[in-house]
């Protein structure tokens, strides 16, 4: 595949209001050793499921090249997961595929943790890229351009040291510098991102602060449904949660298409081959996914639309994609539909 987003643990130290997961946060006592035990117990398995190739063809040039693993959170460089899950992952990661064509081993963070020692850790497990994702207003003490520069400043300074090469700040550069090299970039949910109208999800959305309409669609893009299926192909992502499930998006669908504790990705994947809901979501046009189900575009897209706390009417295709899965996909029928 090209890209796998794997959030290796629910357990973060902000509870941003942005958020499009509201189990992002800090944990404490008896909570917080659960969240743990459940990233540790999980990763092996779930790295296990993962494809025994991460090489895709990459159709503008016709070239074979190397997929990449992104490791993330919450905050996954916090001291609780980052020597129990993240570096044991990041070892498992690259023995699997060491005699397969390699893989490029990603790490996402906020920044906030990062200092010379795990800087210098990170490149000593062979992470290729660091990605630091937490750059915009909505990050307490961010909220400014001179803060933000500050943070920058900071991470670049203590990556550099560690032998880093900054890249552009577009995230999907991440998929363009040398394999062989070792780099860091910046992004946020900043008005000129890809996700800087915020998903509708988690406290973004009951803080009303997406500002998606019913013409940006996510799913038609990257980190979106497009091409998720198209495995071995430019474009095949897909998102897997710290419980193994695995989703066709990063925003994530309202029900997962499988586990990863329980089989290979590759035999989710075909397994949701020729499937009309499924399909349409891997044709960018989540409006579709009813059709066979008696959905028109038309329903669907009224379904995309629902009232806010405040009086709005709020109308994305995110929307209706929750409310299909809802109201006609159980989580039974999604993982075993053919």
């Amino acid at each position: 595949m090209e890209s796998i987003y794997y959030v290796m643990t629910y357990l973060c130290h902000r509870t941003c209001e942005h958020c499009y997961e509201d189990r992002f946060r800090p944990y404490y006592g008896g909570e917080l050793e659960s969240v743990l035990a459940q990233s540790r117990a999980n990763f092996a398995t779930v790295i296990s499921n993962l494809p025994q190739r991460m090489r895709y063809l990459d159709w503008a040039d016709g070239e074979e090249k190397t997929g990449s693993v992104i490791l993330a959170g919450g905050e996954i460089l916090l001291e609780g997961v980052r020597e129990s899950v993240l570096y044991p992952a990041l070892e498992m990661l690259r023995g699997k595929y060491a005699g397969s064509g390699g893989v490029k081993l990603i790490v996402q963070t906020t920044g906030d943790t990062l200092n010379a020692k795990i800087a210098g850790e990170l490149r000593a497990f062979g992470v290729w890229m660091v990605s630091i994702s937490g750059i915009d207003a909505f990050h307490k003490g961010l909220e400014t351009p001179e803060a933000q520069a500050a943070m920058k400043a900071k991470c670049q300074a203590i990556l550099e040291s560690a032998g880093y090469e900054h890249v552009n700040d577009v995230a999907q550069d991440s998929r363009k510098p040398s394999d062989n090299g070792h780099y860091f970039h910046f992004f946020g949910a900043t008005p000129d991102m890809w996700i800087g109208k915020l998903w509708p999800r988690g406290r973004a959305m009951r803080n009303l602060l997406s500002t998606a309409a019913l013409t940006d669609n996510f799913c038609n893009q990257w980190s979106g449904g497009l091409n998720f299926l198209n495995i071995g192909h430019a474009g095949s992502e897909v998102s897997v949660d710290p419980e193994g499930n695995v989703f066709p998006c990063c925003a994530k669908t309202k029900r997962p298409i499988g586990s990863l504790l329980r089989e290979p990705l590759e035999a989710i994947l075909a397994r949701l081959n020729g499937n009309p809901v499924y399909e349409a979501i891997n044709a960018g046009h989540p409006e579709r996914m009813g059709i066979s189900h008696g959905w028109s575009v038309e329903k669907f897209l009224e379904k995309s639309k629902l009232q806010l706390a405040d009086g709005r009417v709020y109308q994305n295709l995110c929307i209706g994609c929750d409310a299909f899965h809802d109201e006609i996909l159980s989580s039974e029928a999604l993982v075993r539909i053919k």
